[in-house]
């Protein structure tokens, strides 16, 4: 048991119920069945919560995005039938095809000089109107840069993000869920690293009824590595899932995974599927993946379910765990004899669990601005 009192425990080899690679991959909606919970990629959500996103027919998104102004990155809208779309990452479930073959135009992001700024694409919704939404993100050869994609308003999106992030290349990709009530949000990122390449990938998720991000990274070539992390908050009634997909497809590379959530509040419910696969030629592969997540209260649920893949025995290491639970009462104690009052202490140790990992962002207006939001729903509870 570890300060925060979450009974950690490593997981043996298990096989999911659907192989990872076995899922099929299609633009095409009709090479998808209709979402039931019978199926154990939806079997933690109910069909009425995508607000329509797994219909086959959506609007196009056309509500407010806007984004900084930066020499060196340029932002365009192209056709999705452009040969540079879809090229990273194909859907693997419905929600995703039906955002694919209904956004007609994707808006593509062109890095080609360092940032010493975080770049800001921000997506702001003011419809419940089931819409798509399509984002090609390219970094070039030896570029730095830092990338925040900000989600607010009211909306009911079904989203693809693609990343390229070229040899040489470091990204620093943020993507912040903070939906108002009432919104629903299914996304899909692809991310392709070349040689020598690094990608930080941090989702922070705390608004909307329903968030479903499923990130998957792909290694295409030696000396890449990805640091993927997630931290979330649920509230009573509110749906939160990660599914971070690791495919160790190129030999040394490096990933870390680490999420953490907080619940509070009857039928607050998150899920975290954390998917690795190294395959054959992966030989010299460093990964380890964690998930942990703090129970406020009751009727609070975490879902939590760590899967590895391993086809070659030369790696250097592979290993996950999960952990969920309450407060530990000793650490509690120690605050509170040192004046700090119950309710305070408690605050403080949420703060300190989650804080951890939104820091990783290295964005300080961002985790200025999520602190207090953090502090706004602890203060609610």
């Amino acid at each position: 048991m570890d300060q925060h009192g979450l009974t950690e425990h490593s997981h043996g080899a298990s096989i999911p119920l659907q192989i990872r690679t076995d899922r099929p991959k299609s633009k095409s909606v009709s090479d998808f069945p209709q979402i039931s919970k019978t199926q154990d990629l939806w079997k933690y959500l109910y069909v009425e919560q995508l607000k329509g996103l797994d219909s086959d027919v959506l609007a196009e998104y056309n509500q407010q995005i806007s984004f900084s102004a930066s020499p060196g990155v340029s932002v365009s809208w192209i056709p999705s039938t452009d040969a540079r779309v879809g090229s990273i990452g194909l859907p693997e479930d419905r929600v995703a095809a039906a955002a694919y073959t209904n956004a007609s135009q994707t808006l593509l992001v062109e890095i080609r000089e360092d940032q010493t700024e975080p770049f800001y694409l921000n997506v702001a919704g003011d419809s419940t109107t089931a819409s798509a939404l399509h984002i090609l993100v390219t970094v070039e050869k030896h570029v730095r840069a830092t990338f925040v994609l900000k989600h607010t308003g009211l909306a009911v999106l079904g989203e693809n993000v693609e990343i390229l992030v070229k040899d040489e290349a470091r990204l620093n990709f943020v993507s912040v869920q903070n939906w108002n009530e009432g919104s629903a949000h299914v996304s899909a990122h692809f991310a392709k690293l070349e040689r020598n390449s690094f990608l930080k990938h941090t989702l922070a998720t705390f608004g909307g009824d329903l968030v479903r991000i499923t990130p998957v990274t792909s290694f295409s070539a030696p000396g890449a590595e990805v640091e993927m992390n997630g931290v979330y908050f649920a509230n009573s009634g509110q749906h939160i899932e990660n599914r971070p997909f690791v495919d160790h497809a190129a030999p040394n590379c490096k990933s870390r995974v680490t999420y953490k959530g907080a619940l509070s509040g009857d039928k607050a419910h998150t899920v975290w599927i954390g998917d690795v696969l190294i395959r054959v030629v992966a030989e010299g592969t460093d990964t380890y993946e964690l998930n942990r997540n703090l129970l406020l209260t009751d009727g609070a649920r975490a879902d939590s379910v760590p899967n590895l893949e391993i086809e070659t025995g030369e790696i250097l290491g592979a290993g996950h765990a999960s952990a969920s639970g309450r407060f530990d009462d000793e650490h509690l104690f120690y605050l509170q004899a040192r004046g700090i009052p119950e309710d305070e202490a408690r605050r403080l140790v949420v703060l300190g669990f989650l804080l951890e990992v939104l820091q990783r962002t290295e964005v300080s207006a961002e985790i200025d601005e999520l602190t207090a939001v953090l502090e706004s729903k602890l203060g609610a509870n």
